[in-house]
Order: C-alpha cells, then sequence, then structure tokens
C-alpha cells in the first residue's frame, strides 16, 4: 500500500526531477496532457498551471494515491499504466518516476508512438539506482533469516530494470520521434537519523512492508539500519549524501 503523507515526505527532493524532464517539453497549447503514475498529484497540480486550458488526465494504480490527487481537486482514477491508451485528443504524455514499475514499458512506449498524432510529446523519467547500495540492502536482509520466507516471491527489481538513455534514444528515434535523453545524478542532503531509510520506506520498500507483519517489518528496519549507515554516513554537519541516479527521455511524435 503506498502512503502518500510517507511519499511527500521528500516532496522536495522527488519533485525536482519532474521539473527537469517538463522543461524540455516545449508543447505551446496541448488538448489534452495526461500523468501516468501521477501519485498524490502535488506535481500533476502544475500541469493544471502550465496548460490551464488543457484537460489533465491523471492516472494511479494506487487507490490512496488517487483519493490524495482527488483532494487537490484532480480528476484522477485509477489505473495500470499498462491499459492505459491514449485519447485521439492527447498531446502531452508525462510519466515521473513510474514506468520501472512496468517491466514492459519499452513496448508500451512505441504503441503509444503509433496512437498519438502527429507533433505529440511522451515525458519520462524513471530511476537508474536499482543497483546503488541501498538496494542492496534492501535485497540483502530481505533474504537472511526470519525475512526470506515471507519474501520470497518478491520481484526483485536490478539495474536491468531500466535502460540507458542512449537505448532509448535509439527504441524512439527508430519509432520515428525526435528524442531528447540524458541522465542526471542528483546528491540529495538529507537529514534525520535514518534518512535513506526513511526515503526507501515510501518507495522501494513498499511492497516489503506489504508482505511482513508489523513486528517483523520493525525487525527488519532494524536490521537494515546498520547497512544503511555505513553506505550513506552521517557528514560531521549532520546531513546525509545520498547520490541518486535518473534516466530521462522527451521524445516528440512525427
Amino acid at each position: 500500500m503506498w502512503n502518500p503523507d510517507v511519499y511527500l515526505a521528500f516532496a522536495d527532493h522527488r519533485g525536482r526531477p519532474f521539473f527537469d524532464l517538463l522543461s524540455r517539453v516545449g508543447a505551446d497549447a496541448p488538448r489534452r496532457v495526461v500523468d501516468l503514475g501521477c501519485g498524490p498529484g502535488n506535481l500533476t497540480a502544475t500541469l493544471v498551471q502550465r496548460w490551464p486550458d488543457a484537460v489533465i488526465e491523471a492516472v494511479d494504480s494506487s487507490p490512496e494515491m488517487v483519493e490524495a490527487a482527488r483532494e487537490r481537486g484532480l480528476d484522477a482514477v485509477v489505473g495500470a499504466i499498462a491499459d492505459w491508451s491514449p485519447k485521439p485528443d492527447t498531446d502531452v504524455v508525462v510519466s515521473n518516476a513510474a514506468l520501472q514499475w512496468v517491466p514492459e514499458h519499452a513496448e508500451l512506449m512505441t504503441r503509444w508512438v503509433g496512437q498519438l498524432p502527429a507533433g505529440a510529446w511522451i515525458a519520462m523519467q524513471v530511476p537508474g539506482n536499482f543497483d546503488a547500495p541501498s538496494h542492496q540492502a534492501v535485497r540483502e536482509v530481505a533474504r537472511s533469516v526470519p525475512f526470506s520466507n515471507p519474501l520470497r516471491d518478491m520481484p526483485w527489481r536490478d539495474e536491468h530494470v531500466v535502460q540507458t538513455p542512449s537505448w532509448y534514444a535509439g527504441l524512439l528515434t527508430d519509432a520515428s520521434c525526435t528524442v531528447d535523453a540524458w541522465e542526471t545524478t542528483y546528491v540529495h542532503q538529507l537529514t534525520g537519523e535514518t534518512p535513506v531509510l526513511d526515503w526507501i520506506t515510501g518507495t522501494a520498500l513498499t511492497q516489503v512492508k506489504e508482505r511482513l507483519s508489523e513486528e517483523a517489518w520493525q525487525q527488519y528496519r532494524q536490521a537494515i539500519i546498520p547497512l544503511l549507515a555505513e553506505a550513506y554516513p552521517v557528514r560531521r554537519d549532520g546531513t546525509t549524501f545520498f547520490p541518486f541516479r535518473r534516466v530521462f527521455v522527451v521524445a516528440r511524435v512525427g
């Protein structure tokens, strides 16, 4: 279960890639703008401000996130990205930190190219840090006793979940798009006693928490804390640096 409050604890950090992504979208007066994986809607709401005359369509697989988005006045619906298809007037498709959850997202993107009107934009950003120490620690603790049994069927994601910017550029260029692709490693400066754990609790650890009892979840937390503290030590000023690589792709159709 996704928790909007936990996710929004790092809203400023999580929002920066969204704005970096949208800064490369050159749509002037789109008719319909779609946010796939809208989350709690705090970033989707900025699309309303940028394109006030557009219909804003918001989709997320989490009922909790959709409820939070609706509370912001958005027309959000529960749905799977893999099942979504663009309406004829869709001019911008945005997906921020969501397609990494969809194994077939490359095929989806090429399908959308064929369904969107000429001149439409596809803009997506996905984490590229699945081989980072934080995710290695998540898997290491999950495979240890007593967590290996309840977590034995976890669909672990590794560095092959997402591709390189060049790979996506080739995919969409071959689909007759004009493509802008790049990657950025953000060095987030975090505070708190367990800042990296707090961060991944709102994302990478959501499915882990769902599969554990409350007692087992607290044991899991205690087991992963020293691994994260070693990988991401606290600086003398009390802050913790958390490097986070992200992959960006902006494509214009036709």
